[in-house]
């Protein structure tokens, strides 16, 4: 996302899941720019704003020379879309980059700011990033068509497989190398769960419990063949309630839903499973002991969507294009796919591919 980034325009947005390093990332950015013009970070949730403005600070800063403004949890501050507008408008000569842990408060208030703001999304790392962060392997992105040919690898690696478990279980976060990684995962979920979503649905604390106890419920079974009155009668709701509790918590970075290809765009069709967001939360509330095939299915989808229009296969796992994929160990056989064209193994518990079996480590290197 670094590279990525428009990090020159006048006002830009990251959102995504908490944990990812949305706030890392902005202050290596100003580490490295700033002898270029005078750069401000801010928190929105500092107690500063309690007797000032955002719009007070961005006109007391560009008057002192300020050029680069930067407010991260931008979420936390009422009326936040309405005074970056008004930013925006008053100070042309200033840039805003903001950031948001919250999904979804970002995504409801970018609508006022439409035809200003640029908003990107960034999830977690992927196996690729991992390598380059955790173990200084540097890996080129590969595309689709490179991973189905058999031409992703990773340089000066003979055995990818030690690498690629250990990325299941920590390394789609990238402070996991710290200490306490198990308590800090309990600590995203209790905090997007119990803070994010209410914020965002103005709900009880008694209602953020229940998609707390959902959200279990969904880790135990995911991936999950979505029924409503069965999930509404274990989480003591109305099955009414259900479509939304999801959504909440699929913007939040904490489940993903996959739809068929009904709805003629990505995100559109009818909902057909649900997934725990990533492996590494997937493990996080498995307490270490996820169903194994459930984990790969769940790293394919995950790393896939980013680039990818990813849906749900009649026949098989997924859906990519003209492509079906059926993912699964070293023993997971042709039968599913035997008729079909565009057929793809992903298997698991293999160091290189051939035909159409290929490794699934080599999907975490499509970003």
């Amino acid at each position: 996302m670094y590279s990525i980034l428009p990090w020159n325009n006048r006002l830009t947005g990251l959102v995504g899941p908490r944990g990812v390093g949305k706030t890392t990332m902005v202050l290596q950015y100003i580490l490295e720019h700033k002898q270029e013009g005078m750069h401000l970070y801010v928190t929105a949730d500092s107690t500063f704003f309690t007797t000032h403005t955002l719009v007070e600070l961005a006109d007391e800063f560009e008057k002192s020379g300020g050029t680069n403004l930067y407010i991260d949890e931008i979420h936390k501050y009422p009326e936040w879309s309405r005074e970056l507008k008004e930013i925006y408008d008053l100070h042309p000569g200033l840039k805003v980059f903001f950031t948001g842990s919250s999904v979804l408060d970002i995504l409801k208030g970018e609508a006022d700011l439409s035809r200003r703001a640029l908003v990107y999304t960034m999830q977690g790392m992927s196996f690729r990033e991992y390598l380059g962060l955790f173990h200084q392997i540097e890996v080129p992105a590969y595309s689709l068509t490179q991973i189905l040919a058999n031409e992703a690898s990773i340089p000066g690696v003979d055995h990818p497989l030690p690498l690629f478990r250990d990325y299941l279980s920590r390394g789609y976060y990238p402070f996991s190398n710290e200490e306490g990684f198990a308590m800090r995962m309990q600590q995203i979920v209790m905090l997007t769960v119990e803070n994010d979503i209410p914020l965002y649905a103005d709900m009880k604390v008694s209602t953020a419990r229940k998609i707390k106890h959902m959200l279990t419920i969904i880790a135990q079974l995911a991936p999950y063949k979505p029924s409503y009155e069965s999930l509404a009668g274990e989480v003591g709701v109305s099955k009414n309630n259900i479509a939304d509790y999801l959504l909440y918590l699929e913007k939040a970075g904490m489940i993903g839903l996959l739809r068929d290809d009904t709805g003629g765009m990505r995100g559109l069709g009818k909902m057909e499973k649900i997934y725990v967001d990533n492996p590494n939360l997937m493990m996080a509330l498995a307490e270490g002991v996820p169903n194994i095939g459930n984990l790969r299915e769940t790293f394919f989808y995950n790393q896939m969507r980013v680039n990818n229009d990813v849906v749900s296969s009649k026949q098989s796992d997924f859906a990519i294009g003209q492509y079906t994929f059926e993912v699964g160990g070293r023993n997971k056989g042709q039968r599913q796919i035997a008729d079909l064209p565009n057929g793809i193994i992903a298997k698991d518990d293999i160091e290189f591919g051939h035909a159409n079996i290929v490794p699934l480590w080599a999907f975490g290197l499509n970003y």
